[in-house]
This record gives structure tokens, sequence and C-alpha cells, in this order.
């Protein structure tokens, strides 16, 4: 590819591929990109065909269900990257505050897809459906290497968020 047609697909992601909402269809191929990107992130504890089994039931209960929302960036009809927010509600309030948030997570591209501006695509679709939908905030915990990415979205880090994290689930 030469340089320009290479800015040219980066700058428009759609003629490479489709992004969309996901489908109750997709639950297998969304399992497999959860398997893609938590195995090479660590060592599986659970066998391949077992987790693709859980991972699928309970994608198959969530995704529509009001709170999981999951976008998909699909290339002749095959999964290469998914998004997922699930909407928390909040307290009611006698303000004119919102009273739900959006956290973003399980945010993969297929190795092979990166660098494309898919990524940034489907970023861009979450973040206008969630202010479509008028939450209070979008949150996330980034890694490393996806910190610029958000960056470049408007995400800044807030010294004010805190947690405790609990120990690995056992093996």
């Amino acid at each position: 590819m030469t340089a320009a047609a290479h800015r040219d697909a980066a700058s428009n992601p759609e003629a490479r591929c489709k992004i969309r909402l996901a489908a109750g269809d997709d639950v297998a191929q969304l399992a497999e990109l959860r398997y893609e990107f938590r195995s090479n992130l660590a060592a599986p504890i659970e066998d391949r065909a077992e987790f693709l089994d859980r991972c699928e039931a309970w994608m198959k209960e969530r995704l529509g269900d009001g709170h999981w929302h999951c976008w998909v960036a699909e290339d002749d009809g095959r999964l290469i990257g998914n998004v997922w927010i699930q909407i928390v509600d909040k307290i009611p309030t006698p303000t004119d505050e919102p009273e739900e948030h959006a956290y973003l997570t399980n945010f993969f591209v297929l190795e092979s897809a990166r660098g494309r501006g898919i990524g940034s695509e489907m970023m861009t679709r979450v973040l206008e459906w969630s202010a479509k939908k008028q939450v209070h905030a979008v949150f996330l915990w980034p890694t490393t290497r996806t910190r610029a990415l958000y960056e470049r979205h408007g995400f800044r880090a807030d010294g004010d968020v805190m947690q405790l994290l609990f120990a690995p689930r056992a093996k």
C-alpha cells in the first residue's frame, strides 16, 4: 500500500470495514475476540473451549439487555475488533446532573488490523452514542499502550479516582 493509500484508508476506516452495533449472531466471534485479547495478556488458566462456552453464555445473557452494548468492526463477515460499554445507573438526584455513567471495557482490535484507524472510529461511535444518551461520564482503566488513543479522544486522568483491587481469580 502506498503512503497516500494508507493515509486515505486510515482517514476512512469504513472503506475497509463496517463499524456497527453487535447482534446476537456475533456472540461466538465476540467470545473468540475476548479469548484472543485476554490470553495474549496472561497465560490462560481455563481450557479454551470451556472459556468460549462460558463467555458466549455470558454475552448472550447481557448483550442488548439495556445495560451492555457492544460495537464491532467487521471486515468481510469477520469481526476484527470490538468495544463494550456498560451503563451504570447512579442514584437519582434532584438536580440536572445525569443519572448514568458509561463504563468502557474490552476494547480490542486484532493485531493484523491495527494501525488503520479502526479503533479510533469505534471510539468515535461509542462516544457519540454516549453523548447522545447524555451519560454523566465515560470511565475506563487504560493500559500504557492505549492511553494515547484515549487522550486523543478527550479522556484525561483524574487524580480523584480510587480503586481497590482484589487478588485475581484463583486457579
